[in-house]
């Protein structure tokens, strides 16, 4: 089959967590023999910065760790969506991109499109920004790809959309993987991004805290923190190391012997079930991992055996300790964790699922693609 997707970017990830997801399902569908074209805006919010913060070379960089993964770059106001629509057999139009964009895409879809057409949410505007959710045109869409059955439920009880599936996002485990006998740089390495102040408290409790009470040798990658998140990170006595390539996040797992995940607080308090795409990552390269408190709604995992759960900062703290003076702790955490993802959690699995949905939508239509 030809798949088209428009993203927001598959070339950066500086901000953009999708890309991770996107780029393992590209890699598994063209293993498959499918088709791939994507189409991402030119000059994007998250490319611009990624160009700004490490440079152009950034971009000759990514290029080299992912051959073959390429995307089509456009201006709106010229995009000619005859001819990237042409042939294509399924188009999913990412949740971060224009409301015009998706909306000028439905009505191809509406005016004779012989192609079925999905959206896939990714993020917690559905919660956080609904009036915004709300303004997007899915009329002539054939359903939503929400990744979390909290979101499937909104986009149902709202009626944006007319179906929708859960499709979480997963490890993609070309590249995330363990590797062994990498030399030890440190106790702690945390990836992830400050952002907006959704969980400057938390990360101050469930991270900084217990780093500076352990006396950890720890290390911070992330991007969007201010002079105020500096500062803390430093007095906790750890190292902030800046922008680290989502490739390179598999290196970085192996030299440390430990990682925390801290959700940010719209997927505690109003999105139940959704861990972000971190934890996938994590475990899937055989790092111990503890958490701070999110609920596994939908029984992903198995806490306390995949990674164990802080309620709160001496919690952390404590399990941290344990980790790093307790090898056979340490290893079985690794293990468990390594294979929840490779029995559940992989972007083969989730490629399956898509494929899967679009046998549903062609046993729902099966004049539609009649003449490919």
């Amino acid at each position: 089959m030809r798949f088209v997707y428009f993203t927001h970017s598959l070339v950066s990830d500086w901000n953009h967590g999708n890309a991770h997801f996107l780029r393992g399902i590209v890699r598994e569908l063209t293993s498959r023999g499918h088709e791939v074209q994507l189409f991402e805006p030119r000059d994007n919010w998250s490319l611009q910065n990624l160009i700004a913060d490490q440079g152009p070379e950034a971009v000759a960089r990514y290029a080299t760790a992912f051959p073959g993964l390429r995307s089509t770059t456009y201006d709106l106001a010229t995009l000619d969506l005859d001819r990237a629509l042409d042939g294509a057999d399924v188009v999913i139009v990412h949740e971060w991109n224009d409301h015009d964009l998706v909306a000028r895409i439905g009505r191809k879809r509406a005016g004779g499109g012989r192609f079925h057409l999905l959206f896939h949410d990714t993020h917690h505007r559905s919660v956080s920004d609904p009036k915004s959710m709300a303004a997007y045109d899915l009329t002539s869409y054939d359903g939503v790809l929400a990744y979390g059955a909290v979101i499937r439920e909104i986009y149902l009880s709202m009626g944006w959309g007319k179906r929708a599936w859960t499709w979480h996002e997963a490890a993609d485990t070309a590249l995330f993987r363990p590797l062994p006998a990498r030399p030890r740089e440190g106790d702690l390495v945390w990836i992830g991004n400050w952002g907006d102040g959704e969980r400057s408290v938390e990360l101050g409790e469930f991270l900084l805290l217990p780093i500076r009470q352990l006396r950890l040798k720890a290390r911070i990658h992330g991007v969007r923190y201010p002079a105020e998140a500096k500062a803390a990170v430093n007095l906790a006595g750890a190292e902030y190391a800046g922008y680290l390539p989502n490739h390179e996040a598999p290196e970085a797992f192996a030299r440390f012997a430990v990682t925390v995940h801290v959700p940010r607080r719209p997927y505690v308090e109003m999105l139940r079930g959704i861990p972000t795409i971190r934890p996938f990552e994590a475990m899937a390269c055989g790092i111990p991992l503890v958490c701070s408190p999110w609920d596994d709604a939908e029984g992903l995992f198995r806490p306390g055996n995949d990674y164990l759960i802080a309620h709160n900062g001496t919690e952390m703290t404590k399990h941290l300790r344990d980790i790093l003076n307790d090898l056979d702790l340490s290893a079985a955490l690794a293990r468990s964790g390594y294979e929840t993802i490779q029995a559940r959690h992989t972007c083969a699995h989730r490629v399956d699922e898509l494929l899967d949905i679009c046998r549903e939508l062609k046993q729902a239509n099966p004049l539609l693609l009649e003449a490919r």
